[in-house]
């Protein structure tokens, strides 16, 4: 796997659990994407409430995946 990610001995990755699935990311490119949502965020717009809205749509998404399976 790492060869095929073309991933270097000593490189940092971070893990984390997106839809009921373990990601490894590269550390740069995390950054590298939370810069450009930054970057997207209006000035007109609560930070809070985009983050809250983005849950509930994850949560409504989650929830739909759920119904399916069961």
């Amino acid at each position: 796997m790492r060869r095929e990610m073309e991933i270097e001995p000593g490189e940092t990755l971070m893990a984390h659990v997106e839809s009921r699935r373990i990601v490894i990311e590269r550390r740069d490119e995390i950054l590298e994407r939370l810069r450009a949502e930054v970057r997207g965020i209006r000035r007109d717009t609560s930070a809070v409430d985009e983050l809250i809205a983005e849950r509930r749509a994850e949560a409504r998404r989650e929830a739909a995946e759920d119904e399916r399976r069961a």
